[in-house]
């Protein structure tokens, strides 16, 4: 589903073989060959908007649009320039220039400063990288609603506190991981607009010097030849609190990966054994103990849910800088580990979810092993519409414990009682105690959800 092109993106792979800005994953997208993609790309979208304003001849502007591609300014030479400049934009700006002819090369850069249009191509490439996110998310989705339908009616225990509580079903757990998977999403898109205002051309201090009387008219200009919408009104520069949002909702999506991991995790324990992961025939679970199975990708989900948020704590310390401007630069870098590290974990929940091994009879035999007392509720309230919600209440934790001291099961013990036969019958007891019919409206719960999801899907960005 990864087939993410804006128009300015897809006019660049459609033109260029080697360093377009096309990117199959996310840490393509910060590859030191990708940024100079970008870096040009939004240089020369610079100078078509100034040109459109007389502000530099429109010559100047063809050539630089003509030239805007990374084979006019290849890599090794730029890196050999900026051990010389010691400035990475310099260097770049200095080996681009030798391509242009007619002195074209006068008019690239014209006005600007450098930290906009680095942070002009951070916010495309955190844009581009959103994007592919929410499509994984998304592919992950559809496979939680494929594990959802296929469970709906699968009942297992229901766990509160570590400890047997009620009758669930699988599908309904799952329904509780699609819907916070959805969420993640909708939090997502809702950074993703935000970064569709973050294109930046404000000058040095953030008040639009060098640029000119058509400043802010260049600056609207310059976003929408890249595709983004009207650009925010201040000078963000020195907030970053969308680039701190992107990171902290990164974060709370591996949260949410590390909850789903850590509860396969446990499933998959030995005494538990309700789900497995399936792993490689060939797969060795330990080098001594040949008998074991261990969890891999629930582990690795455990392990990005406390490694992201630690990243995403630097990018929101970024948010203090000093004044109208810091080095701020340096964050791109944590920008880009975190955006790969989300994308290598979204791979491991896929491919975790997507083969999960359910064992339905292994979670049937669960029920049984509090040997009926889960049921105690249900016969309670049975009881009530005769004898009273309370005195019903009183009565089963009474049988409870006498079935817990003497080693009975519920329903043997509940036959010894002569104050609760006298009310239910033994084929009302037999319809008590089957769990497969006592599981609230868990499969309406999984019905709604999915219903729910997919209107909310049509509303997702294309990727297309």
């Amino acid at each position: 589903m990864r087939n993410i092109c804006a128009v300015w993106l897809c006019a660049a792979v459609s033109t260029v073989v080697s360093g377009s800005l096309f990117a199959a994953t996310v840490k393509d997208i910060f590859q030191a060959e990708s940024e100079n993609q970008f870096l040009l790309t939004v240089e020369a979208a610079l100078a078509r908007t100034q040109a459109q304003q007389g502000i530099i001849p429109q010559w100047a502007a063809d050539e630089i649009s003509k030239k805007a591609f990374t084979r006019y300014a290849p890599l090794e030479e730029i890196r050999a320039e900026q051990s010389r400049v010691n400035h990475r934009m310099v260097a770049l700006l200095n080996v681009w220039a030798k391509s242009m002819e007619d002195g074209a090369g006068e008019y690239v850069h014209f006005g600007t400063t450098t930290v906009d249009i680095f942070d002009t191509v951070l916010v495309l490439q955190l844009r581009q990288a959103a994007l592919m996110l929410i499509s994984d998310m998304r592919d992950i989705e559809l496979s939680m609603i494929d594990l959802a339908k296929k469970h709906r009616n699968t009942v297992m225990i229901g766990r509160t506190l570590g400890q047997h509580a009620l009758p669930i079903t699988f599908g309904k757990k799952v329904s509780v991981w699609l819907g916070e998977n959805r969420r993640n999403i909708e939090r997502l898109k809702e950074v993703l607009a935000r970064l569709d205002q973050s294109g930046i051309l404000k000058g040095a201090v953030g008040s639009y010097l060098g640029l000119g009387d058509k400043a802010m008219a260049t600056e609207a200009g310059f976003v929408a030849e890249l595709g983004l919408k009207a650009p925010f009104l201040d000078d963000w520069h020195a907030s970053r609190d969308v680039l701190a949002e992107y990171g902290l909702v990164l974060a709370l999506i591996s949260k949410s990966y590390g909850h789903i991991g850590h509860e396969l995790f446990v499933l998959q324990m030995t005494d538990i054994g309700e789900t497995e992961e399936m792993l490689k025939s060939t797969a060795v679970g330990s080098s001594t103990m040949p008998h074991k199975k261990n969890p891999k990708k629930p582990e690795a989900l455990i392990f990005a849910s406390r490694t992201i948020p630690r990243l995403a704590e630097v990018i929101m310390d970024d948010m203090i800088s000093f004044f109208e401007r810091d080095d701020t630069s340096r964050t791109a870098n944590t920008l880009a580990d975190i955006s790969v590290a989300t994308e290598a974990m979204l791979a491991q929940a896929k491919s975790l979810i997507s083969q999960i091994k359910v064992k339905p009879e292994v979670m049937r035999a669960n029920i049984d092993r509090t040997r009926g007392l889960i049921m105690a509720q249900r016969v309670t309230f049975a009881l009530a519409e005769d004898i009273g919600k309370t005195t019903a209440n009183s009565l089963m934790h009474d049988v409870s414990k006498y079935a817990i001291d003497n080693d009975l099961t519920l329903r043997e013990a509940i036959e010894k009682e002569p104050r609760v036969t006298k009310y239910l019958s033994s084929s009302d007891l037999d319809q008590l105690f089957d769990p497969l019919t006592y599981v609230g409206l868990a499969a309406q719960q999984v019905d709604q959800v999915i219903g729910q999801i997919m209107l909310q899907r049509s509303t997702d960005p294309s990727d297309h």
